[in-house]
């Protein structure tokens, strides 16, 4: 068989059955061999960022790796902002990126690049294939170094393609996720382990001081402390380890700002997120003596602000670290808990559905709509920015859901998100939250959902702004905007029509300007199979 008909065959065998591709002539017996290996799943997409988001999305939720065909360095380049995000989500992703023959490469053609130079900038591992022969079997190193939660990327010449003498390979044995130190682990049970001569909280305080309370005594020392939770801490077994801790201890808890996946709502321990704003997040880390990290990074501020630190870390507080992101984080936990919690339940959070607020939409009323009409086990992609302030706390009575956030802050994250995240669960509704200015970036996606009929509803909300950028024009103390500066700020003059825009692409599309009637959208469309856009026109 040819190189192309290997490596297709030899991928799906390790259990990627899925590729988002835009393909171009150097991939074209790439695209040939999906018809002699009918397993894999080729998806078309109309852009590359589209295609690494919806990668992304697929392996965030299926948990294993989808793969993605992108073509040359400048297909490679396009894709790089949602590759980004998927870095910083430890997503397992095979890029498969087509090269010039390499009898070719001395010409220097018009998109001739370095291609390798351009992949490690996200990749944790590259290569480029040199033979046939050897293709299958580098395609198997690619996909043992994605499943370690990194890119792997493969460029592949199109005479290595098109070859022939290539032979399947056989997968390489799966990596376990890397256990904790036990000896970490029994040092954070000796910080956090409940003091006796205090008397023990209740479960209900326990409960409120894990989500968001003020720093209570805990401890030998009577300190404070508090679990940083990310990675696989933010599963249903990992918040339920660290709610029991919450509880015995009182230990306060929070997630990361940005999880690439967290389980939420009822029946889950509603745990708070690390805000955005650096002088929010100081606020809820002040008075700190110990923060405990449990998969999840210290915290700093997102940029540099004139006259403000960019650690978050109160002075004085130590940090100590329970596990990394390449770490069993929710086994950690349990660990822990067994040892100084082991009679203690977790705090779960009531089932508590709140009624929709009437009137026009803003990030209140907004939030009230969507948590009134979530389904049971949904999938939210958000990228709402500024419009969605209020969702976390309207979320944490609403129906189980698994939601996915914007982990590196490349915006066009969100619809592509969602798309692959349907793609890799196609039993589950999936809303996607997505705010105007970021939709812009990668709006193809709706006709990829269109063509598949993923279910997929998209909130895209329009406030004509670039409104995050207002916010942060006065955060760093630039200025005031003149009138040539809001004009870089503003989406109005022409306002885009994203119903219409949307009713092109194949997704049929409303327009809402009532918080009620946004309700009764979103009940329409997760009804019905197949994607759909309702249009939220916030109120300014």
């Amino acid at each position: 068989m040819i190189g192309a008909q290997a490596l297709i065959g030899s991928l799906v065998s390790a259990g990627v059955d899925t590729c988002f591709m835009n393909p171009g002539t150097s991939e074209m017996h790439f695209v040939a061999a999906l018809d002699s290996v009918p397993e894999m799943r080729g998806i078309l997409v109309l852009f590359e960022g589209v295609a690494t988001g919806a990668a992304d999305g697929y392996a965030r939720i299926a948990g294993r790796p989808a793969a993605v065909l992108l073509h040359l360095g400048p297909g490679l380049a396009n894709g790089l902002a949602n590759l980004h995000n998927a870095r910083r989500a430890r997503s397992p992703i095979v890029t498969i990126v087509g090269g010039h023959a390499t009898g070719h490469d001395r010409y220097d053609s018009p998109l001739q690049s370095d291609i390798e130079a351009l992949a490690r900038t996200v990749s944790g591992w590259v290569r480029t294939c040199g033979t046939t022969r050897d293709l299958a079997q580098d395609a198997m190193r690619a996909v043992a170094a994605a499943r370690r939660g990194q890119i792997a990327t493969l460029v592949l010449p199109a005479d290595v393609s098109w070859g022939d003498g290539a032979a399947i390979a056989p997968p390489r044995p799966a990596p376990s996720p890397e256990p904790a130190d036990p000896g970490q682990v029994k040092a954070v049970a000796a910080l956090l382990a409940p003091d006796p001569a205090r008397p023990a909280r209740s479960a209900g305080s326990a409960g409120s001081a894990g989500s968001a309370g003020s720093a209570g005594p805990v401890g030998f020392a009577g300190s404070a402390a508090m679990l940083l939770l990310g990675a696989t801490a933010l599963t249903e077994r990992g918040l339920a380890a660290a709610s029991r801790i919450s509880a015995a201890t009182g230990a306060r808890l929070l997630a990361e700002t940005f999880p690439a996946r967290m389980e939420v709502g009822a029946g889950i321990p509603a745990v708070n997120r690390l805000p955005y704003l650096a002088e929010r997040a100081e606020a809820q880390l002040t008075g700190l003596d110990h923060l405990i990290l449990a998969g999840a990074r210290a915290p700093v501020s997102f940029f540099a602000y004139p006259g403000r630190p960019s650690d978050l870390v109160p002075g004085g507080c130590t940090v100590t670290v329970l596990t990394d992101a390449d770490q069993d984080a929710q086994t950690a936990l349990e660990q822990l808990a067994d040892q100084i919690a082991a009679q203690t339940p977790p705090v779960l959070a009531r089932a508590g559905r709140s009624a929709v607020i009437p009137g026009p939409i803003t990030a209140s009323t907004l939030a009230s709509a969507i948590a009134a009409s979530l389904p049971e086990h949904a999938i939210v992609s958000d990228e709402a920015n500024t419009s969605g302030v209020a969702l976390p706390q309207a979320l944490a009575g609403a129906p189980r859901h698994t939601l996915l956030t914007l982990t590196g802050g490349a915006i066009g994250q969100g619809l592509p998100v969602a798309t692959g995240a349907a793609v890799g669960a196609p039993d589950r509704p999936v809303l996607a939250i997505e705010a105007d200015g970021s939709a812009l970036y990668t709006i193809q996606a709706l006709w990829t959902q269109a063509r598949e009929q993923l279910n997929v509803t998209t909130v895209l909300l329009n406030n004509a702004a670039y409104a995050i950028l207002r916010m942060e024009l006065a955060r760093t103390a630039a200025g005031e905007a003149g009138e040539r500066a809001s004009r870089m700020l503003d989406l109005s003059d022409p306002t885009p029509g994203f119903a219409e825009i949307s009713n092109g692409m194949g997704v049929p599309a409303t327009r809402v300007h009532l918080a009620e009637d946004l309700d009764q959208a979103l009940r329409l469309a997760y009804a019905e199979p197949g994607p759909h856009l309702i249009e939220a026109m916030m109120s300014r």
